[in-house]
């Protein structure tokens, strides 16, 4: 039991550094890795945990997926939406590098196929 809380608090720790490193660096979106961070914090803690499952993020979004049943419609498209939005200010921003162009392309069309098939 011990080693899964150790597992959820080295992630969270790791996506919270990822999620601050895309607040500079615009090819990594910062939105998943924040919910990230937020899950693997929630699940390190109980206490956490229980706080966490009773915010309004955790029952309008989440609660059905973690019950296995997939995701609302309206919450994958406002999912894609903000993160469309915010790749595509790194994308227009990346104009001199079309290197992490191609690979803001390709996190992209990942990220929507993933959501949408949920």
């Amino acid at each position: 039991m011990k080693i899964k809380k150790f597992f959820f608090a080295a992630a969270g720790c790791i996506s919270l550094a990822l999620g601050c490193i895309g607040i500079v660096l615009p090819i990594l979106p910062t939105v998943p890795f924040f919910l990230l961070t937020l899950f693997c914090f929630s699940q390190s803690s109980t206490r956490l945990h229980d706080w966490f499952a009773g915010t309004d993020l955790y029952k309008k979004n989440l609660e059905s997926y973690m019950r296995k049943e997939g995701m609302q419609m309206k919450t994958k498209i406002s999912i894609v939406a903000t993160v469309t939005i915010l790749m595509a200010i790194g994308f227009i921003c990346m104009k001199n590098v079309p290197v992490s162009r191609s690979v803001l392309s390709v996190v992209w069309v990942y990220h929507v196929t993933y959501f949408l098939a949920l």
